[in-house]
């Protein structure tokens, strides 16, 4: 059996604007956003960093490789999901019965003009096997919980059964030989 590969994933800290549907929107991470990940990151000792290409992310992800004397390596397949018409919107001003059937199958409804929950796994798929043993991914929730369900064979509500709080760290260790085999090593 070859080796495991350990990984972390890291979700952004707090934005301007917590609490409304960012997707592919860029707003800004606060200061203490920022602070909040690089105190997470304190234990933790990479070898590599990753980040989506989202500032949100960047700027955290720049934050932590700094100490560590690190260059971000910066990769769009790691963006959050894209909401499409609903970017930026607080859930309670979209139509109700539209957001509950997003959340009860996000691939079979899709935000209007957004992206379906396949194509986010996908995209997240394509990045993992480039991931190096010690790696940090500072991302998303939304790739952080289709990574879930490639690396576990969990499906979309049941990697919603997991909090993913800002500066959030989710590690895996991954075992290449039989997909998807993974252990979730830490969830805080």
């Amino acid at each position: 059996m070859t080796a495991p590969r350990t990984v972390h994933l890291m979700r952004h800290g707090e934005p301007d604007g917590a609490g409304r549907m960012i997707g592919h929107g860029d707003p800004p991470t606060t200061p203490a956003g920022i602070a909040a990940c690089v105190a997470a990151a304190a234990s933790l000792t990479p070898v590599a960093i990753v980040a989506s290409d989202l500032a949100r992310a960047r700027a955290c992800a720049d934050a932590i490789g700094g100490p560590h004397g690190l260059m971000v390596r910066r990769d769009a397949r790691w963006r959050e999901l894209d909401f499409g018409d609903w970017d930026g919107q607080h859930s309670r001003d979209l139509d109700p019965d539209a957001l509950a059937r997003f959340w009860a199958d996000p691939d079979m409804a899709p935000p209007p003009g957004g992206e379906r929950w396949s194509a986010l796994v996908e995209r997240v798929g394509a990045a993992i096997p480039a991931l190096v043993d010690g790696t940090l991914v500072v991302t998303h929730a939304g790739a952080i919980r289709a990574a879930l369900a490639i690396s576990c064979g969990f499906d979309a509500r049941q990697t919603w059964a997991f909090a993913l709080p800002y500066a959030g760290i989710v590690t895996l260790r991954l075992w290449p030989d039989t997909p998807p085999v993974a252990q979730i090593v830490r969830l805080a």
